[in-house]
C-alpha cells in the first residue's frame, strides 16, 4: 500500500545542514498496524508528514498504491490525501464553531467522491457511532472532554474510508485514563481491518503495534 525507499530529508539554514531522516525504507501493507518511536527531535513528525504528503523528502521514492508521489501534481496528490489517507492529529484540530457532526462531516464535502449531502450526514453518522460518540453529535467541540475530542478526531479521520490512518502522538494532550480509552479504539478499528501507522514517545502504545520500529537520529529500525 505505502513503499518509501531511501528516503532523505535535509533542512538547510546558512550555518548549518540538518539530517532529519537518512536512507530510510518502510512498507506498509493493507491490515498492518505499526508504530514508529523514539525522542523528540528523532524525526517521527517529519516522517509522518512526508506520509501523508504534507512535505516532500529532500531524496528518495515514495510510493502509494503503486503509484509514484513525486509524479502527482499538487491538485492530484490533494486528491489522494484526501481520498487515502486519515490524520488522528494530537492537537485534535477540531473547528468549534461547528458541531462534532459538521466537524466529521468536513473531510467530505471536500472529496468529489461524495456528492449527496444526507450519504455524508449518514457517514458521518456511522463514524461517530464506532467511536461511541453518536450521543454528542450535536455538541461544540468545548463542550467535550479531551478524550471525547480526540474520538471525534477519529472518526473525522475514518469518515472518507481512507486507506491508511497515520496516528501523530493521540494521547500527547491527554491523561493515561483518557489515553487508554483512545488507544483502545484504535485497536478494535484495526481489529476490524484499518491499516494504522501509529507515533508515538510512549511505550506502553508503541507495544500494542503488530510491527514496531525506533526512529533515532533520522535512522528507521526494527524494534
Amino acid at each position: 500500500m505505502i513503499q518509501l525507499k531511501n528516503i532523505s530529508k535535509v533542512f538547510d539554514s546558512e550555518e548549518v545542514e540538518s539530517h532529519v531522516l537518512t536512507g530510510l525504507d518502510l512498507s506498509i501493507h493493507q491490515g498492518e498496524y505499526i508504530s514508529i518511536s523514539g525522542p523528540s527531535g528523532s524525526g517521527k513528525s517529519t516522517l509522518l508528514s512526508i506520509l501523508g504528503l504534507l512535505d516532500t523528502p529532500t531524496s528518495g521514492d515514495y510510493y502509494i498504491d503503486g503509484v509514484k508521489v513525486d509524479s502527482l501534481s499538487m491538485h492530484d496528490s490533494a486528491k489522494v490525501r484526501n481520498e487515502k489517507i486519515g490524520f488522528i492529529f494530537q492537537s485534535f484540530n477540531l473547528i468549534d464553531e461547528l458541531s462534532v457532526l459538521e466537524n466529521v462531516m468536513l473531510p467530505l464535502k471536500y472529496n468529489a467522491n461524495w456528492k449527496d449531502k444526507n450519504a455524508i450526514r449518514t457517514q458521518a453518522e456511522e463514524c461517530l457511532k464506532k467511536v461511541g460518540l453518536e450521543h454528542r453529535m450535536n455538541h461544540k467541540p468545548n463542550q467535550l472532554s479531551g478524550g471525547q475530542q480526540q474520538r471525534v478526531g477519529i472518526a473525522r479521520a475514518l469518515v472518507g474510508s481512507p486507506s491508511v490512518l497515520l496516528v501523530d502522538e493521540p494521547t500527547g494532550n491527554l491523561d493515561s485514563k483518557s489515553g487508554d480509552l483512545v488507544l483502545d479504539v484504535l485497536n478494535q478499528l484495526h481489529a476490524e481491518g484499518a491499516t494504522i501507522c501509529l507515533v508515538t514517545h510512549d511505550p506502553r502504545y508503541a507495544d500494542l503495534a503488530h510491527i514496531k520500529y525506533k526512529l533515532s537520529d533520522g535512522i528507521l529500525e526494527t524494534a
